[in-house]
């Protein structure tokens, strides 16, 4: 949306990518998107919901912005040929999704709205004034005096220098650094990356929001499938969310996941139970509406034998979304002249600790569209807002403090840094793990040797962003949100009063 903008005003944009177009986590989304679009409704609901979900760290400004431009999100992604579902009446179909009080989801093609947005797009860029490069990594920011004056591009074996007046990082997220995750294979945390080297401020990586029900390929099953009914049992059919929280299922999914992973625990690691069996009166009944609401999921379920109409299928938690990232102010703009981040990405503060299920795909919208009018001057320039509270480091204080061991002599591998990282800085923390996990991380950095291919890049920049996150876990003692410290003896079941930001490096060596 930030290129179509900007290419709009008559602005050159040059759109660089690393794979085809529009490979990315977008075309994955399933569940929708959420917009205030029902009478009964209101903006200042869906702050609320937000602003819980977020565990009391999103900014309310930014929360604002966002609710109040979802039904302009709306008109804007059906200029540009999303189809919506609608009912016979032609009314918008709402789905119901946890945390939310009130049916507010958007979806497309059932489980398909990611899918639909992302071939929408592709449409109008290749119809747009937009120079699109594929196959085209970037390995870093170009910075001279203070300022991002481009990108030096690796195609091939070829590196060359895209000189730019404005930088948009819009790359997505980091789930490739967990053994278990429901991003695609692109999602190497590569725009945290650059920023870290340039010497932009990155905010809150501790909060990584792992979503609940994954098949255990790391296949995303839908929140919006617990919001139609849908049930979470172990191995004895026990509903064990209800427990957990008074919302059960529909809980913020830090809250949904934790109960999971428990429940796991309980019976020696195996999964839990999807069990979608009662959504209708009759087994035939309930597949007919599984297959129309969620086409995908269902596609993806029968195809391994499973008949989720007549039986529960086992899921598991799967890291999903960065909560954190490249900080910026409500344009989009981080502390580097010249240089933006939009989506997942960039910490607007509408996230806070744990991500509002459906808040995603318009965020990226909302705030792509504000900093494409930011870049093009049609947006007034205010103040840039940077995350408070929090002092800029190098190393939190609290993880200095901490030993750290490496936990094997193993070489590095991509295979091995997921492990890594989603036995120590997963689900649950604490500073023994972390404090190990860093030791391993410290340890593979100083022996990497300098990246030339793709796929090197790649993993040195899911090392560094891997230190980074560790870093912020370790130097945030207090369970808050998605971040769970096993070690915090006083922390709450829901609710946690620590809401400072942390703040990581402004400068890597």
């Amino acid at each position: 949306m930030c290129a179509l903008r900007a290419a709009g005003t008559g602005c050159e944009v040059v759109l660089v990518t690393k794979g085809s177009l529009g490979e990315g986590s977008t075309a994955y989304a399933q569940g929708g998107i959420a917009a205030v679009t029902a009478v009964g409704d209101s903006v200042l609901a869906h702050v609320d919901d937000t602003l819980r979900a977020g565990a009391g760290l999103g900014e309310r400004d930014a929360v604002r912005v966002l609710a109040s431009a979802g039904p302009d999100a709306v008109g804007a992604l059906e200029a540009i040929g999303v189809a919506f579902d609608r009912d016979d009446s032609g009314a918008l179909r709402l789905g119901l999704e946890g945390a939310h009080r009130v049916p507010r989801i958007l979806h497309a093609g059932g489980d398909a709205t990611g899918d639909a947005i992302q071939r929408a797009l592709n449409r109008a860029l290749n119809a747009a004034p937009v120079d699109i490069r594929t196959d085209s990594f970037v390995t870093d920011l170009v910075v001279e005096d203070g300022a991002v004056r481009g990108v030096r591009v690796l195609s091939g074996e070829r590196t060359d220098t895209l000189t730019a007046d404005a930088v948009v990082l819009a790359t997505g997220g980091a789930g490739q650094l967990y053994a278990h995750t429901t991003n695609p294979a692109v999602a190497t945390a590569d725009g945290v990356a650059l920023a870290l080297r340039a010497g932009a401020t990155v905010a809150d990586l501790e909060f990584v929001q792992f979503h609940p029900t994954a098949l255990t390929d790391g296949t995303l099953v839908s929140e919006a499938v617990r919001g139609e009914g849908a049930v979470l049992v172990d191995e004895r059919g026990h509903r064990f969310c209800v427990e957990a929280h008074p919302d059960a299922e529909l809980a913020p999914r830090d809250v949904v996941a934790r109960a999971i992973a428990s429940a796991m625990a309980r019976q020696e690691g195996r999964p839990v139970l999807l069990d979608a069996t009662r959504l209708r009166e009759t087994p035939s009944a309930t597949a007919a509406f599984l297959a129309a609401r969620f086409p995908t999921i269902d596609a993806a379920v029968r195809a391994r034998g499973w008949d989720w109409a007549r039986h529960p299928v086992p899921v598991t938690p799967a890291a999903h979304y960065l909560m954190g990232g490249v900080a910026t102010d409500l344009d989009g703009r981080t502390d580097l002249d010249g240089l933006f981040a939009v989506g997942e990405v960039a910490r607007t503060g509408v996230h806070g600790a744990n991500r509002l299920a459906s808040n995603s795909l318009l965020e990226a919208v909302v705030f792509g569209t504000r900093a494409a009018d930011a870049i093009t001057g049609a947006a007034r320039r205010t103040a840039p807002v940077w995350p408070g509270g929090a002092q800029s480091t190098r190393t939190p204080a609290a993880a200095s403090a901490v030993p750290r061991r490496t936990p094997t002599s193993e070489p590095f591998s991509r295979e091995a840094l997921q492990t890594l990282m989603w036995e120590h800085v997963g689900l649950q923390r604490d500073a023994a793990g972390l404090g190990l996990a860093l030791g391993a991380l410290d340890a593979w950095t100083q022996a990497a040797a300098p990246p030339r291919s793709r796929r090197e890049h790649e993993d040195a920049n899911l090392l560094l962003v891997a230190r980074a996150l560790t870093a912020a876990a370790l130097g945030r003692p207090r369970s808050l949100g998605a971040h769970h410290r096993r070690d915090d003896a006083s922390a709450a079941p829901f609710v946690d009063t620590a809401l400072t930001s942390a703040v990581l490096p402004e400068k890597v060596a």
